[in-house]
């Protein structure tokens, strides 16, 4: 019986530098983990979307997202955002 892989990717975007978001980071197992610790302790949100992090963790890192997957990405970080708008203080 194959065991599950864990994965973890990681996304940049600045709308004042970038176009599109780039893949700043992706592992399997114990790097994936590190990618989630490091995320938690940096407060940067997490979005389990598993299909996602698959189709990500096939692009080499610090590419463009590719247009095919620009939908996605933008949900992901719609929910980021909305995350973020409801963490403000009012």
């Amino acid at each position: 019986m194959k065991k599950n892989t864990k994965k973890a990717v990681a996304l940049k975007y600045d709308k004042n530098i970038q176009k599109t978001p780039k893949l700043l980071a992706k592992g399997n197992d114990k790097l994936a983990q590190e990618i989630i610790k490091l995320a938690k302790e940096n407060n940067i949100f997490i979005k389990n979307d598993a299909l996602l992090v698959d189709m990500l963790s096939k692009l080499e890192l610090d590419v463009e997202i590719p247009q095919e997957l620009y939908q996605a990405v933008a949900e992901i970080f719609a929910f980021i955002y909305k995350l973020a708008n409801e963490k403000e203080p009012t």
